[in-house]
């Protein structure tokens, strides 16, 4: 039986409490706070889902036009500052350091924090956090079986193709459409995952 959008939004965020109140002890202790943004400006990385990459179009098709074309121009300038090989800051922090998707920040933002002031060294996790991490990623690729992970302007890239959305709203799946740009962006298959 196929499994909705909404349904698999549903479950997604299932899994991103599970994973708050499991971690909750250990984040208690985090050091982070509006606007510290260090993870958004110098991790480079911000792996997501498909579903999560809809999810965040969805906020984006709301927004003002003018906001909409900003947006998109951020995301395909990191999505180009990523194929150039550099570390371009989240296409969505805000000027003043804060998250403009902040209540619908993927998983891959709401699993970092750190018990010490970054600085040159970066986020210090507990290693019980980042088991718990890398068990609700396996849970989310699960969940998201038809589709793909990747860096967050890649996914919305692929996204923004109305063919792909269409295919992958339907519950189908076939990667040979996506084949050279999935190798070329280092996009990893959800359901090959083990």
């Amino acid at each position: 039986m196929k499994t909705s959008f909404e349904e698999k939004k549903v479950e997604l965020y299932k899994l991103y409490d599970s994973f708050e109140r499991e971690t909750m002890p250990f984040r208690r202790q985090a050091t982070c706070r509006p606007g510290c943004s260090f993870c958004c400006t110098f991790m480079g990385n911000i792996d997501i889902l498909t579903l999560e990459g809809l999810i965040v179009l969805e906020h984006i098709e709301c927004q003002s036009e003018e906001f909409r074309g900003l947006l998109k121009k951020r995301i395909a300038e990191n999505r180009i500052g990523k194929e150039d090989g550099l570390k371009p800051s989240c296409p969505f922090l805000r000027e003043d350091r804060t998250c403009q998707i902040y209540a619908i920040r993927p998983f891959s933002c709401r699993q970092l924090y750190s018990v010490r002031e970054c600085g040159d060294s970066g986020p210090v996790v507990h290693r019980q956090a980042i088991e718990s991490s890398r068990t609700t990623v396996r849970e989310m690729q699960r969940l998201d079986d038809t589709g793909y992970s990747g860096h967050i302007s890649y996914v919305l890239h692929l996204l923004d193709d109305a063919a792909f959305r269409t295919l992958y709203l339907s519950g189908r799946f076939a990667p040979e459409q996506i084949m050279r740009f999935g190798k070329a962006h280092g996009l990893t298959i959800n359901r090959l995952i083990k």
